[in-house]
C-alpha cells in the first residue's frame, strides 16, 4: 500500500502531472500549428475536439471506476480479484468505443452542419472526426491500462507513453498540417490523422510493456478476456456514474463553445485561445486527482479512514503549489502565452483579459478538487455524478442567460467559471460532511 508522505505522494502524482504537461504543450503546439494555418480551421478544431474529448470522456469515465475498484482491492489485499476486473474493463471500452465510433463518424459530422451558424468551420469539424474518431480505439486500450497502472502508483509508465504520444504528435502534425518532408499539405485533416497515429503509437509502448511486465503473471491480467456478469456489474456499479459525469461535463463545455460559435467568430476564437492555454492549468489538478482516487480507495480498504483528512490536507497544498508554478503565467505575461496560440493581433488584448479574470477560479478548482476526488475514490460514484449533474445545471443556464438572452461581452461571459467551480466545492463539502461516504462498499 502507498505510503503518506509527501514523497510518496509526489511520486505518484509527479509523472501525471508531467504527462499532463506534455499533453498540454501538445495541445498548445496543435493550436499555435492550426491557427497559423487558418483562423476557421483553428476554430474548428477547437470545436470539433471538444466533441471528441466529449466522447473520450466517457472512456476515462469507466477507466476511472476501474481504478477505484483495482486500487480497493490492493487495499483489501485481494490479488486475485484484480486480473477479472481489468479483463471486464478491457471488453466494456471495447464495446462502449464501437458504439461512439459511430457516433462520432456518421452522426456527428451531420449533426454540426445543422446547428453551426458558420457553414465552412462546420464542414471542416467533419472533417476533423471522421478521421479522429479511428483514436477510440487506441484509447480504449490505453485507458484500461492506465487504470491499472495508476491503481498500483506506477504512473512513471504512464508518463513514458505520453511522452511517445506527445513527442510523435508535435513532429507529424506539423509534417501533415503544412506537408512537408515530402508530404502533401492536408490542414486539418493532418491535425487529426496526426494525433490519431501518435495515440496509436502510445498504446504500443503500453501494450508491449504489460506483455513483458512482471505484473502480468502475478494479477493473471490476460487471463479474463471473457464477459463475466459480476465482475461487469461491479466495474458499471462504480464506473457507470463517472462516465456520464464525465459525459455531462465535457457536453455543457462543447455546448457552451458552440454557442459562442453561434454569437460570432470573433468571440469563438478569443475563447478558443483560452481552452488552449486553460489545460496548463488542469496540469496538477488532473495529476493529483488521480493520486486522491488511488489514495482514498486503497486506504479506505485498509480500513485507515482516520488518515484521510491528512491526505486531503496534503494533496491540497501540493496542487495549488504546483498551479502558481504552472499557472503564473496567466497572471504576470498573459499576452506572451497567448501568442504562443494565436498571433493574429485583434484577439490578443481580449484574451488576456480572460485569462487574468479566471487565474483565481482555477486556484479554487484546485483546493476544491480534491472534496470532489474524495467523493470518487470513496466508490460514491452515483453521488458525486449527481452532484456533477445538479453543478452543470445551473452552469448551463447562467451560460444561455449570459450569451443568448443577455448577449454579455466576452469577458464576462466567462465569469461562469467562478459559478461552476463554486458550485461543485461547495456540493463537495457539503456531501463529505453530511453522508457517511467511508463505509461505501465497491
Amino acid at each position: 500500500m502507498l505510503s503518506l508522505n509527501y514523497k510518496s505522494i509526489l511520486g505518484v502524482a509527479l509523472p501525471m502531472m508531467v504527462s499532463g504537461f506534455i499533453q498540454s504543450i501538445v495541445l498548445i503546439t496543435d493550436a499555435s500549428f492550426i491557427s497559423r494555418y487558418s483562423t476557421e480551421a483553428f476554430d474548428a478544431v477547437g470545436n470539433a475536439g471538444l466533441l471528441y474529448v466529449t466522447i473520450y470522456m466517457c472512456l476515462v469515465g469507466m477507466g476511472d471506476g476501474a481504478q477505484i475498484i483495482i486500487a480497493r482491492r490492493i487495499g483489501e489485499d485481494r490479488k486475485s480479484a484484480i486480473g477479472r476486473v481489468f479483463g471486464t474493463s478491457f471488453l466494456t471500452n471495447f464495446t462502449l468505443a464501437l458504439l461512439f465510433f459511430g457516433v462520432l463518424y456518421s452522426f456527428l459530422p451531420n449533426a454540426i452542419i445543422g446547428y453551426s451558424k458558420n457553414h465552412e468551420i462546420a464542414l471542416l469539424q467533419g472533417d476533423f472526426l471522421r478521421i479522429r474518431s479511428f483514436s477510440l480505439f487506441f484509447a480504449m486500450i490505453t485507458i484500461t491500462i492506465q487504470a491499472f497502472l495508476l491503481a498500483k502508483g506506477k504512473s512513471m509508465v504512464v508518463l513514458y507513453a505520453a511522452i511517445i504520444t506527445a513527442s510523435s504528435n508535435v513532429f507529424l502534425a506539423n509534417t501533415l498540417i503544412f506537408g512537408k518532408y515530402g508530404f502533401p499539405e492536408m490542414g486539418i485533416e493532418g491535425a487529426a490523422l496526426a494525433n490519431t497515429i501518435a495515440d496509436g503509437l502510445g498504446m504500443l509502448f503500453l501494450v508491449f510493456y504489460l506483455i513483458f511486465s512482471s505484473e502480468r503473471k502475478e494479477y493473471q491480467l490476460f487471463a479474463y478476456f471473457k464477459f463475466d456478469l459480476a465482475s461487469m456489474k461491479e466495474l458499471l456499479k462504480v464506473g457507470s456514474p463517472l462516465m456520464f459525469q464525465g459525459f455531462f461535463a465535457l457536453a455543457t463545455w462543447t455546448m457552451f463553445f458552440t454557442w459562442l460559435e453561434q454569437k460570432g467568430q470573433f468571440d469563438l476564437t478569443v475563447s478558443q485561445n483560452i481552452r488552449a492555454i486553460y489545460f496548463l492549468a488542469f496540469v496538477p489538478i488532473w495529476g493529483f486527482a488521480g493520486t486522491t482516487k488511488t489514495y482514498i480507495s486503497q486506504y479506505i480498504g485498509a480500513k485507515k479512514t482516520a488518515e484521510i483528512p491528512i491526505i486531503q490536507k496534503r494533496i491540497q497544498f501540493m496542487t495549488v503549489l504546483f498551479l502558481a508554478i504552472t499557472f503564473h503565467g496567466a497572471v504576470f505575461y498573459p499576452e506572451a502565452l497567448i501568442r504562443l496560440i494565436n498571433p493574429a493581433e485583434r484577439y490578443v488584448e481580449k484574451s488576456a483579459e480572460i485569462l487574468k479574470l479566471i487565474s483565481v477560479s482555477i486556484m479554487l478548482f484546485g483546493f476544491i478538487s480534491v472534496y470532489f476526488q474524495t467523493i470518487h475514490g470513496s466508490g460514491n460514484t452515483l453521488h458525486s455524478m449527481f452532484i456533477e449533474l445538479g453543478t452543470v445545471v445551473i452552469y448551463s443556464i447562467c451560460c444561455f442567460l449570459f450569451i443568448k438572452v443577455w448577449k454579455l461581452d466576452i469577458y464576462w461571459i466567462w465569469t461562469v467559471e467562478y459559478i461552476y467551480f463554486s458550485l461543485l466545492g461547495i456540493a463537495s463539502i457539503t456531501y463529505l460532511r453530511l453522508y457517511h461516504w467511508k463505509n461505501k462498499i465497491v
